[in-house]
């Protein structure tokens, strides 16, 4: 490298011990001199240090630059040693960051100077969400823990080693693309079923609809319906909530579509769409007319946490049969059977739908075709929403829920008629 790119990468190095230096001397401005292990000072010190250290090394021998690393770590625990005299806990995050200052240095001179800014603005956002992140942590349950790891178990354990060929009639079942299917869905809903854990009670109503809409319309529909049963005066909110939850679905189809046939991306976009957009101006006409003393409470109690395992095998039979019910139904019927599934799939399940008719579209069904079969699914999806509404809410909460559920259709067949 030459002397400007040199001083360049050395510059990257000060500035990023620097970054660090002032997340770490204003988290402790209020100790007393000399009772901080580093400061703005050290930090930049060490970010540097970590550079030259590269610097050495490249001209040198890689021994420098470990023994450079060794001599910081040897510092660190002498520091350390002597303040545990004094004092009874103590952290080990400046610690483990002026480590990672000193190795970010390094990495700027000898690396790609982009990951290595990219990674220290990182960690030192980290570093000033230690408040956040506890309150995080402390609002989650023991079976939300299970989830985040049974997540990680059907993603990078489980969907590895299964084989990406088909099998059965017409090689209709993938059992590598129905396990992917199912760590897509199952990821989509704990998401969603987090940002209404994260939401609490203060966002309401409304904010539960939103993200119950990633987690589970369907259920989100019935919680929020029996919400409305016991306590009437909330009849208006609960209704834009179910509304909110059915218009995210359409956004949901447009996410599943992009992830498994991008193809499908800008036929659906106009439907989709105008569908949501109808839904979420459906669910503000709604809120805006409810009663100013209608506070809206917790939605969440009821939503269950979607991810446990036996759901996600639950969700892999069903689009296993979803697929072959589509495939049979193609054989024997042609184009109208593909319709006809559709038609039966959206009494439980859109999403199952929607991904073998991607499949489908990505192997020999014409886009047209698959879009108009998801379209059907999703319209006969959203009118049991509307029956649920009017079944397990009440007569009120029915009416306004389908009303919006009529003019979303309405919508959304117009666009996929007159459309391009």
């Amino acid at each position: 490298m030459d002397g400007i790119d040199l001083f360049a990468r050395l510059g990257l190095a000060l500035a990023i011990g620097i970054l660090f230096g002032l997340e770490r001397g204003w988290q402790g401005r209020e100790k007393p001199e000399g009772a901080r292990i580093a400061g703005l000072r050290t930090f930049a010190l060490t970010g540097l240090l970590g550079g030259i250290a590269a610097w050495l090394a490249s001209a040198t021998s890689p021994i420098v630059l470990a023994m450079a690393l060794v001599a910081l770590g040897i510092l660190l625990a002498v520091s350390y040693r002597a303040r545990l005299e004094h004092a009874e806990d103590i952290g080990l995050t400046t610690g483990i960051a002026l480590l990672l200052t000193f190795v970010l240095g390094a990495a700027s001179v000898l690396g790609d100077m982009a990951p290595a800014a990219a990674a220290a603005v990182v960690a030192a956002l980290l570093l000033t969400m230690k408040a956040r992140l506890h309150r995080w942590v402390a609002r989650i349950d023991r079976l939300e823990l299970d989830a985040v790891f049974k997540l990680a178990v059907i993603s990078v354990v489980i969907l590895p080693l299964l084989p990406d060929e088909g099998f059965g009639p017409g090689e209709a079942l993938n059992p590598y693309q129905l396990w992917w299917s199912v760590v897509v869905v199952a990821g989509l809903s704990f998401l969603g079923y987090l940002g209404i854990r994260l939401a609490g009670a203060g966002l309401g109503i409304p904010m539960t609809g939103l993200f119950g809409g990633l987690a589970s319309s369907t259920s989100t529909s019935l919680v929020l319906a029996r919400l409305a049963q016991g306590r009437p005066e909330l009849t208006h909110v609960a209704a834009a909530g179910i509304v909110i939850a059915g218009s995210i679905t359409f956004l949901r189809i447009l996410l599943l579509a992009a992830v498994f046939q991008p193809s499908l991306i800008a036929p659906l976009a106009l439907p989709m769409g105008v569908m949501a957009a109808t839904g979420l101006a459906g669910a503000a006409l709604i809120h805006r007319l409810a009663d100013d003393d209608a506070t809206a409470a917790d939605g969440a109690d009821g939503i269950a946490n979607p991810l446990e395992l036996t759901a996600a095998l639950l969700f892999g039979a069903v689009l296993a049969v979803v697929m072959l019910g589509v495939h049979f139904l193609r054989e024997w019927l042609g184009t109208t059977g593909i319709y006809a599934a559709a038609a039966l799939s959206g009494l439980t399940d859109v999403d199952a739908l929607t991904i073998s008719i991607a499949r489908l579209v990505g192997e020999d069904l014409a886009v047209a075709n698959g879009m108009l079969a998801i379209f059907i699914a999703v319209s006969v999806n959203t009118l049991v929403k509307g029956l649920i509404s009017l079944i397990a809410g009440n007569r009120g909460l029915g009416q306004r829920v389908c009303s919006v559920y009529a003019a979303i259709i309405a919508a959304g067949g117009a666009a996929l008629w007159f459309g391009p």
